[in-house]
């Protein structure tokens, strides 16, 4: 991800966030609780909005968008550590947390199977998982469409995938779906349940 993307990040997700996306962020991660890992915290949209986690400990692959990430990690009401990491190579010992989250960030996973492989090895068991994704649709017109314009989309925007069916990808890897909720005539998720069946 070039400088560019990550000086209009913001910029460009704030008629987002105060239409929908920060009230999904406050009911998704208000009640997660423990020690909590999130995948991929961007600029750190995420972290105002954890109330009940003991610490969060949050990896992010792109030192740029970290470096913007600061004034929101001096907003939390919890503690939290970031490190810069891929999700596919977590820096943390087995069994280590209570709770997974992630937003907006599994479509960019360049190998999102190894990620989640990597997720159930770092979670303690009985762990949960909370996410907020964008998903490959299931009406067939508008599902053609997102893979017509996957290839120039992920050039644009940090190998994003329009088309990821990442609800499909995380039920293949043996994690169970217990919540699901759509937003955005279904391009959008909230998804939750436990790390290991």
């Amino acid at each position: 991800m070039g400088k560019l993307f990550s000086s209009v990040y913001d910029i460009a997700m704030a008629p987002f966030e105060r239409a929908a996306f920060q009230k999904i962020r406050k009911n998704l991660l208000g009640n997660v609780e423990g020690n909590v890992l999130e995948i991929g915290f961007g600029t750190g949209a995420n972290f105002p909005f954890y109330e009940k986690a003991a610490y969060v400990e949050a990896i992010e692959p792109n030192p740029e968008m970290i470096e913007k990430s600061s004034e929101k990690i001096k907003r939390a009401s919890v503690p939290v550590q970031t490190y810069t990491a891929k999700a596919e190579e977590l820096p943390f010992p087995d069994q280590s947390f209570d709770a997974i989250t992630g937003t907006l960030v599994f479509c960019t996973i360049p190998d999102p199977v190894k990620a989640l492989k990597e997720m159930k090895r770092v979670s303690k068991p009985g762990a949960t998982f909370h996410f907020f994704e964008h998903i490959k649709v299931e009406h067939q017109a508008a599902a053609k469409a997102q893979d017509f314009l996957t290839p120039a989309w992920k050039a644009v925007c940090d190998g994003c995938h329009l088309n990821r069916p990442t609800i499909q990808l995380f039920e293949e890897a043996g994690f169970k779906v217990e919540r699901v909720e759509r937003h955005g005539r279904g391009v959008f998720v909230v998804f939750e349940g436990k790390v290991h069946e």
